[in-house]
């Protein structure tokens, strides 16, 4: 994995120069831009840029990702992506307020209830994306 469009004299696209930079470091991202460098799985996790490096049991590391996503509300889910890839760019103050409009979308729906219900009542919650 890396950004190598130096070695055919263009620059990284869709957003390759402004989001490493934010997730590395400008130093960390200029050398790895200017040199076209590849990254292996440990590197890029040593570096931040993913999460996880998995070798031969990547399938399986990114099965129990999703399994350990899979119970959680889906719209909170969506939600809170959106807000994150919305705001973590921005100041905090902006930040703040673009994580205050998605969750005051997650306030009607059925799932919120379900989630306070199921807490209260000590059960595993059933949502339906409502």
């Amino acid at each position: 994995m890396g950004l190598t469009e130096t070695k055919l004299a263009i620059i990284p696209g869709a957003g390759g120069t402004q989001r490493l930079p934010r997730l590395i470091g400008v130093a960390k991202a200029k050398e790895l831009i200017f040199t076209g460098e590849i990254l292996d799985a440990n590197k890029a996790k040593e570096y931040g840029i993913v999460n996880h490096s998995a070798n031969d049991s990547a399938y399986e590391k990114s099965l129990e990702l999703a399994k350990s996503i899979l119970p959680q509300g889906p719209i909170a889910i969506r939600m809170a992506k959106l807000a994150i890839d919305r705001g973590a760019h921005l100041d905090m103050d902006s930040g703040l307020e673009i994580e205050q409009s998605y969750y005051a979308q997650v306030i009607p729906t059925e799932d919120r209830l379900e989630g306070l219900k199921a807490f209260k009542e000590k059960r595993k919650p059933m949502y339906k994306g409502k």
